[in-house]
């Protein structure tokens, strides 16, 4: 049966917004998954910008979405557009899920839970030690506040000073209003800081979309990488960016984005259908995907 035959009268929509949007691997994943599970749903990606943002807000209530997810440049500029937000989104100052109901869209944050149980997954544990974070936008502020709340002793935070630097410390503030001891330092990613940073840390996390097709790149040096070193990226196209690749060829362990967003896309599901994604088959429809088959 074409996908496109599932889609009926009756079809509930769930999607995602954000620019640029075209190469999100959430609608190949999502649509399989209600094939699959025979569910009534289809998943559309639209490229939204800052300028339209509060006009497709509204206009997804008006049509009857059940949610959707939201990614960059739109999760934090989101917030004042939602009638409410979880204290997870709230602490983080993002949103990368919105659920519609009773014409209200409530916003949520599962970008640092899907990052902290990915690396759970990965045999990881940061509770107690030091990690470097690249990155403070919508991606970076998730995993600063996530990691700080589940007992990470210390977060070095890389951002060059744009409008996520105020708002990172923001965040700080914020995380440290709601009791945690972790101390966050922020520096300006142009700042010699970071090889130190890196040298003494057990984790690097790239949260920005470098190293993704529209900004190709790496922002850490080769000579930056230690033999203990995790290295981690929140970037999932392509799999293996030129951070992983880099990392894999000095030998160190390595966590692609592909995990986090599987982790991601399940959570939404749960909050949109209350459904459990069937993981395994969404790990096995991606790489499909990206294989051409």
């Amino acid at each position: 049966m074409e996908k496109t035959a599932r889609i009926t009268g009756t079809t509930k929509l769930v999607g995602l917004i954000g620019s640029p949007v075209q190469h999100s691997g959430s609608p190949t994943i999502h649509n399989a998954v209600f094939e699959k599970l025979g569910l009534d749903c289809a998943y559309f990606a639209f490229d939204v910008d800052n300028v339209r943002l509060q006009d497709t807000v509204r206009g997804m209530v008006s049509m009857g979405f059940l949610g959707y997810n939201v990614t960059t440049p739109c999760k934090t500029f989101i917030l004042p557009f939602l009638d409410e937000v979880s204290e997870a989104a709230e602490i983080m100052g993002a949103v990368n899920t919105v659920v519609i109901q009773n014409g209200r869209s409530l916003g949520d944050n599962a970008d640092g839970a899907a990052f902290m149980r990915n690396l759970v997954l990965n045999g990881v544990n940061i509770r107690g030690k030091k990690i470097t974070v690249l990155g403070a936008g919508g991606a970076g502020s998730a995993v600063i506040a996530q990691a700080s709340l589940d007992g990470v002793s210390k977060i070095d935070v890389f951002n060059r000073k744009d409008e996520f630097y105020k708002s990172a410390e923001e965040l700080i503030d914020r995380i440290h209003d709601h009791g945690s001891s972790c101390e966050i330092n922020l520096f300006d990613l142009e700042e010699d800081q970071l090889a130190a940073s890196i040298s003494e840390s057990v984790l690097v996390v790239n949260a920005t979309n470098v190293g993704s097709p529209e900004l190709p790149g790496c922002l850490v040096k080769p000579e930056m990488l230690h033999t203990d070193l995790i290295v981690a990226d929140m970037v999932y196209v392509p799999c293996e960016t030129e951070l992983i690749k880099m990392a894999r060829e000095h030998n160190n362990k390595v966590i692609d984005g592909v995990g986090v967003f599987l982790q991601q896309a399940a959570i939404s599901e749960r909050l949109w259908l209350g459904r459990e994604m069937p993981l395994d088959f969404a790990r096995e429809v991606f790489f499909s995907e990206k294989s051409g088959k």
